[in-house]
C-alpha cells in the first residue's frame, strides 16, 4: 500500500511539466510537506525509500532544470557549504555503514536538503514569489495548528490513525507524549518539539506578511467575523505552538522576536546595542544559573524541567569523548555507540558530531554562520522601510537564530530539514537579487551622474 506516496509525484509531474514548476512547486510541494507526515515511506527492495514530499519534489526538479532552470543559477559559496553538508553526511554513511545504508541516506540528502535548496533559491526570489511562498507556508501551517486541537484534547495524531492502514509498522516510534496532564501536539511532524519549531516558523513569516500588508481583509466568506484574516491566523499559530508546551522552541521564538524588532525601528544600532546589553546582563547570568540548574544530575533533580536539563548537560559529558574518537567522519546513522541509559540525543549538533562527524557538524555551523552574517549586514544597509517590519532580511535572520537555538534542544529531523534548507535557498536567493539591484541602482545613478555633467560642459 505504500505506493500511494507516488500519487503526489504523478500529480507534481503532471503540474511541474504542463504548467511550470514554481505552480507545482508553491501549490503542491509545500503544502504537502507540511501536512503530509514524513515518517512514512514506500519500502523499495534494493532501492531508496520515498515518502510523499521526496516523491514529489523529484519531478519538479527534473522540470526546473529541463525548462533552463540553471541557465539563470546565480552560483554562489552557499551552493558550496550546502553540497558539502549533503556529500559529507552520505560520504559518511558509506565509510560506516556500507554502500546500501549510504544509498538510503544519499537519497535523503538529495530529496530534503539539495532540492529544497535548489528549488527555493532558483523560483522564489528569481520569480517574485516570496509573498507566494510565505503565505503557502504560513496557510499550511495555520492549517495544521487548527487540526491539532483533536490531538491535544484526545491524544492521539489523526495523522496516524488515516496513514498507519498503508504503511503497516511504520510510525509505531513516534507518540504523543504528555506534560502537565496535556497532549503535546506533534501534529504530522512526529515530535512535540519539532512541531513547535516548525510552526515558530510559521509564525515569523505570519508577521512578517501582516506588517507588509499582505493580506486581504477577511477570509472569503466569512466577512462576518469581527477580526481580521491575518489576527485569526497569528491567533491559530500562537494556539499551536502553545499546544506543543516545548520550552526551547519558544525560547528560539523570543529570540527571533528580538531580532525582527530591530527591522521596525529607525534606530536600528540603537537597538542592537540594547539588545547586546541585555543579553549579556541577563544572558549571561541566566546561562551559569542553567549550568548550575542542570549540573545536579537526574537522580537530585527536583522536578521533571530540572530532570531534562540535568539529561541533557550529561549527554554532553558523556558523549563528546565518544564523538570524538571518531571526529572526522562519525559512527554512522545508525551505527553510532549508546549508552543504555541514555538512548535519546536531544542536542542536533552533539548527534551530527556523532553520526556524521566534526566535518558534517562543522558545515551546518558554517551555513548558519554565513548566511546570518550576510543577512545581518545585509538587513542593516537596508533603508527604514515603510510599512514597519517589511524588511525580510530581519524575518529570515530571526527564522535562523529560532532553529539555531531550537536544534540545541532536539534532532533536525523529519520535516525541519527540508524546511531549514528551503529557508537557505530563499535567503540565498533574497541576498543575491538585492544584491545585483544594489548594483544596477549604483550603474544607473552613476549614468545619471555622467550624463548631467556632460550636458554641463556643453
Amino acid at each position: 500500500m505504500g505506493i500511494i506516496v507516488t500519487i503526489p509525484a504523478i500529480i507534481a509531474a503532471l503540474i511541474a511539466f504542463t504548467k511550470s514548476p514554481e505552480k507545482a512547486f508553491l501549490k503542491l510541494y509545500i503544502p504537502l510537506l507540511l501536512i503530509f507526515p514524513d515518517y512514512y515511506r514506500w519500502m523499495l527492495p534494493g532501492l531508496p525509500d520515498p515518502t510523499f514530499s521526496q516523491a514529489a519534489i523529484l519531478p519538479i526538479v527534473i522540470a526546473f532544470i529541463l525548462q533552463g532552470g540553471f541557465s539563470r543559477w546565480k552560483a554562489s559559496f552557499a551552493d558550496l557549504l550546502v553540497g558539502g553538508f549533503a556529500f559529507s553526511v552520505a560520504c559518511s554513511e558509506y565509510l560506516n555503514a556500507g554502500y546500501n545504508e549510504a544509498q538510503n541516506l544519499a537519497f535523503d540528502m538529495l530529496c530534503w536538503v539539495i532540492c529544497p535548496y535548489i528549488l527555493a533559491k532558483g523560483i522564489v526570489e528569481p520569480k517574485g514569489l516570496r509573498v507566494d511562498f510565505a503565505k503557502q507556508v504560513v496557510l499550511s501551517l495555520f492549517f495544521i495548528s487548527a487540526i491539532s486541537l483533536f490531538e491535544f484534547r484526545f491524544g492521539m495524531t489523526p495523522f496516524r490513525l488515516i496513514f498507519d492502514r498503508f504503511f503497516p509498522g511504520q510510525g509505531l516510534g513516534w507518540v504523543t507524549t504528555f506534560r502537565y496532564g496535556f497532549a503535546r501536539v506533534a501534529g504530522p511532524y512526529g515530535h512535540a518539539i519539532l512541531a513547535g519549531l516548525i510552526i515558530v516558523i510559521g509564525y515569523r513569516l505570519q508577521c512578517w506578511l501582516y506588517w507588509s500588508n499582505h493580506w486581504e481583509k477577511s477570509f472569503k466568506g466569512f466577512e462576518w467575523i469581527p477580526l481580521s484574516k491575518a489576527t485569526i491566523i497569528r491567533i491559530v499559530l500562537i494556539g499551536g505552538s502553545i499546544m506543543t508546551m516545548c520550552r526551547g522552541p519558544w525560547i528560539g521564538a523570543v529570540l527571533a522576536t528580538g531580532i525582527t524588532l530591530i527591522g521596525k525601528t529607525k534606530h536600528r544600532w540603537l537597538t542592537v546595542s540594547l539588545i547586546i546589553a541585555l543579553t549579556l546582563s541577563i544572558g549571561a547570568p541566566g546561562f551559569l544559573y542553567m549550568l548550575s540548574y542542570a549540573s545536579v544530575g537526574r537522580a537530585q533533580a527536583q522536578s521533571v524541567a530540572q530532570e531534562t536539563a540535568a539529561y541533557r548537560k550529561e549527554l554532553l559529558d558523556k558523549y563528546i569523548d565518544i564523538a570524538l574518537e571518531h571526529s572526522v567522519f562519525g559512527w554512522g546513522r545508525n551505527t553510532w555507540p549508546k549508552i543504555a541509559s541514555m538512548p535519546s540525543i536531544d542536542n542536533h549538533y552533539l548527534l551530527l558530531a556523532l553520526m556524521h562527524g566534526l566535518l558534517a557538524l562543522g558545515l551546518l555551523v558554517a551555513i548558519f554562520l554565513f548566511m546570518m552574517a550576510r543577512l545581518f549586514i545585509h538587513s542593516m544597509k537596508v533603508p527604514y522601510g515603510e510599512p514597519s517590519g517589511s524588511t525580510l532580511g530581519f524575518t529570515l535572520l530571526g527564522i535562523y537564530a529560532s532553529i539555531a537555538f531550537s536544534i540545541a534542544t532536539v534532532y533536525m529531523g523529519e520535516q525541519s530539514l527540508p524546511i531549514f534548507f528551503l529557508i537557505t535557498g530563499w535567503a540565498e536567493g533574497y541576498l543575491l537579487s538585492d544584491k545585483e539591484s544594489e548594483t544596477e541602482a549604483v550603474k544607473d545613478k552613476v549614468s545619471n551622474q555622467l550624463f548631467k555633467f556632460r550636458r554641463i560642459i556643453v
